[in-house]
């Protein structure tokens, strides 16, 4: 049946795997975060916030010209499916973004712009669904003694939590990273922070969203026949974030502050848009919307972040849509196949059909049950716009 599917469609394969063999190239992510984190918070701390971070970036290990013409080169034409022709030229156009995106890191408003094109930027009724949920005053923590983790600590807990997939990766650490912890996709590998501590629900929360989703997502999109669901549908960000948030909500670890760090990102990335620099940012969450300094110059480094990146807003839009999808009872598993979107999901079952795609072989193992108890989370995510 498989050797049939592969004569069938010999051209389409042949025009995915040399995509693959191109997209390797360009993780974005790999490039985005600076390599001097840690020195430039120290002096942006010591300066009393006044004087912006200057960010170093990885070189970049391809020429993004000839990258962009290789790309382009794909005879598209012979692909004789109207409806996968027309899925391959938009990833296509996605791929040449995310080119676009590497190629300006550190540039400024160059790299800004191109961010804008492959990510977008919150919309009015973003801000005010972030404005809203950061009205609800905060929950009591249940014990001022907070247990943390080191990242050793938290390495032996992802091990273990992992064993409940029949998958294996690799754990990094790493200064050179903005959030505590990422999936790094093409190489299966879970980057750690070093000397990050990490409480008990970051650490619920982390291996529900990294492993739970990204990691699933990771190993079901690598056993696809075909290597666009390991390397991504078009605007699958929202997607493959919301899933990740809902994973934390279904498991009973998405508390309101969680949700008040995704509305600070939104709040951030809208802030982008209206001219904010670095200083700008971390002057609107420390002094006038009192988040703590730590937090505050976390979400404005990953707003920052190459010369100013919106992505972070589409994890509030993507829990929104997930969490509405879920409670009208339709099918998760669909959107586990890989790096794909919740717009997508005829067009995979479409390919699935014809033999293109497989079932989900992982499940989000906190999709099996809803442990949310918190009702407040209910009433927000409900109420959001």
């Amino acid at each position: 049946m498989i050797v049939d599917v592969v004569e069938t469609y010999r051209n389409l394969f042949e025009i995915d795997q040399n995509l693959d063999s191109l997209v390797k190239n360009i993780e974005l992510l790999n490039y985005l975060n600076p390599l001097n984190i840690e020195q430039e918070k120290k002096n942006f701390f010591a300066c009393k916030y006044r004087k912006n971070p200057v960010f170093n970036y990885r070189k970049i290990k391809f020429n993004p010209y000839k990258m962009q013409r290789l790309f382009f080169n794909q005879q598209l034409e012979h692909i004789k499916d109207d409806h996968i022709r027309k899925l391959y030229q938009d990833i296509i156009y996605e791929y040449s973004g995310l080119i676009q995106c590497i190629e300006t890191i550190g540039s400024g408003k160059g790299f800004y712009y191109n961010s804008l094109k492959v990510f977008g930027t919150p919309k009015e009724r973003d801000v005010e669904n972030a404005r809203f949920i950061l009205h609800f005053e905060d929950e009591i923590p249940e014990s001022t003694a907070i247990k943390m983790h080191c990242v050793d600590d938290a390495e032996t807990y992802f091990r273990e939590f992992a064993k409940r997939y029949a998958f294996t990766f690799n754990i990094k650490k790493s200064t050179h990273i903005s959030a505590s912890a990422m999936v790094l996709n093409a190489s299966e590998t879970l980057l750690l922070k070093k000397n990050y501590h990490f409480s008990d629900n970051e650490l619920q929360v982390l291996a529900n969203h990294e492993i739970g989703v990204h990691m699933v997502t990771t190993f079901n999109g690598k056993s696809q026949p075909l290597k666009i669901f390991s390397n991504g549908f078009v605007n699958n960000t929202e997607t493959q974030e919301g899933l990740a948030v809902f994973s934390e909500y279904l498991s009973g670890c998405l508390t309101l502050r969680r949700m008040k760090e995704l509305a600070y990102r939104v709040i951030a990335a809208d802030s982008l848009i209206k001219g904010y620099d670095f200083k700008d940012t971390f002057d609107l969450l420390y002094s006038q919307y009192k988040l703590d300094r730590e937090n505050a110059w976390q979400i404005t480094l990953r707003a920052h972040r190459g010369g100013g990146f919106t992505k972070d807003y589409l994890y509030l839009t993507g829990l929104k849509k997930i969490y509405d999808y879920y409670h009208n009872d339709h099918d998760m598993d669909i959107l586990l196949t890989g790096k794909v979107t919740l717009e997508d999901k005829e067009s995979i079952k479409r390919l699935q059909k014809l033999g293109l795609a497989n079932k989900s072989m992982h499940i989000t193992d906190s999709f099996s049950q809803n442990l949310n108890t918190n009702k407040k989370l209910d009433f927000i995510l409900c109420n959001l716009k």
